[in-house]
């Protein structure tokens, strides 16, 4: 039950971040239904590809191709001030980044597989259909800027594949925790340290 709610959720907030994206670099209207699609199921494409299961059972998810399409048809249908207002706060981008990231470290686990490679796949779930929208819409990955990001999907997959998030109620209080981490981390802009931050502190040693 955990796996499909957060599946759900999960698809409808990156399919409306996707199109909001879209909208906002002046996609068409296919360009942003492709969009919203790519980025609601290229992180599981994504952990599938990382982690050696058939890349083919994202196919197979009729319900959600239905709900993402629906959901971005009624995205397309919002007044434009509704969207802005959204995408000031980061918000669907967060609870797709938090459902995805407990979802893929619940695969993982699943199958048994290490504590490296189910935080993995909670990393690979979370941001993979992020991604791959911002290559396509030309920006640089969220993921691999200073902002936060990664890092909390990275812990969901430490709890999980440490067993302290098995229970139901664990696992949807652990999707709330990262999505208030990460709506958090963007709204008071914490970062993470830039590379060069790192060189000029081993410099000055």
């Amino acid at each position: 039950m955990v796996w499909d709610v957060l599946n759900v959720i999960g698809t409808i907030a990156f399919a409306m971040s996707g199109a909001m994206i879209a909208m906002e670099v002046k996609y068409d209207i296919i360009g942003t239904y492709v969009l919203g699609f790519i980025t609601a199921f290229g992180g599981g494409a994504t952990r599938n590809l990382l982690i050696g299961l058939p890349i083919s059972d994202v196919w197979q998810q009729t319900n959600l191709f239905i709900i993402a399409f629906i959901t971005l048809t009624i995205l397309m249908l919002l007044p434009e001030k509704t969207i802005n207002s959204i995408k000031e706060w980061s918000f669907f981008d967060a609870v797709g980044l938090s459902a995805f990231a407990v979802q893929g470290a619940m695969y993982a686990h699943s199958i048994d597989l290490p504590i490296i490679a189910i935080m993995f796949s909670a990393a690979a779930t979370g941001a993979g259909g992020g991604i791959v929208r911002d290559i396509l819409a030309q920006r640089k990955p969220l993921v691999f800027r200073q902002d936060i990001y990664i890092l909390w999907a990275l812990i969901a997959g430490l709890v999980i594949g440490l067993g302290w998030a098995v229970q139901p109620y664990q696992l949807y209080a652990l999707f709330c925790i990262i999505l208030i981490l990460r709506v958090i981390s963007h709204r008071f802009k914490w970062r993470m340290p830039s590379s060069r931050t790192v060189t000029k502190l081993q410099g000055n040693q």
